[in-house]
């Protein structure tokens, strides 16, 4: 018959480097058996969230990272860039067009003047040359012929 010795090997007696407290060590049987502690509605969404990351592989979550990041660093770059073009086309606009629009206003103001003036000397024209015709169709007829395509009916 076979008869079992134990052996004893010095290397498994001695003990390990490092701290030798036990503070740190907790009995897993003990945690899980112990609810009554746990009330999940103190539980904040931010913890469940954070808690997910025991769940998620360390490969995903580096990978959703860095997507998270690349993905925030475009919108950063495409806002910046949208901000600059908007800053530089609004201020060109105000360079150059500003000073544009108020040269076009004083241009159809002095159209209109010169306009004005020459329907006052044809006033006058008329005025004189209508004492020989009678007839205050003729006067209107003289006036639209001088005009030609510039007048427009008022109504």
């Amino acid at each position: 018959m076979v008869q079992l010795t134990e052996v004893v090997d010095e290397h498994f007696q001695a003990g390990q480097p490092g701290p030798e407290d036990d503070d740190d060590y907790t009995d897993t049987d003990s945690e899980i058996s112990n609810d009554s502690d746990y009330d999940p509605s103190n539980e904040t969404l931010a913890e469940r969230l954070y808690a997910l990351r025991d769940i998620i592989p360390p490969q995903t979550r580096t990978s959703i990272a860095n997507k998270f990041n690349a993905t925030t660093s475009a919108i950063s770059s495409v806002l910046s860039f949208g901000g600059k073009t908007l800053w530089v086309i609004s201020t060109s606009a105000l360079i150059l067009g500003v000073p544009w629009a108020l040269a076009w206003a004083e241009e159809q103001q002095v159209m209109e003047m010169e306009k004005e003036m020459k329907m006052r000397e044809m006033g006058g024209e008329i005025l004189t040359a209508g004492g020989s015709q009678t007839g205050g169709s003729a006067t209107a007829q003289q006036v639209g012929a001088a005009l030609g395509k510039e007048a427009k009916p008022a109504l």
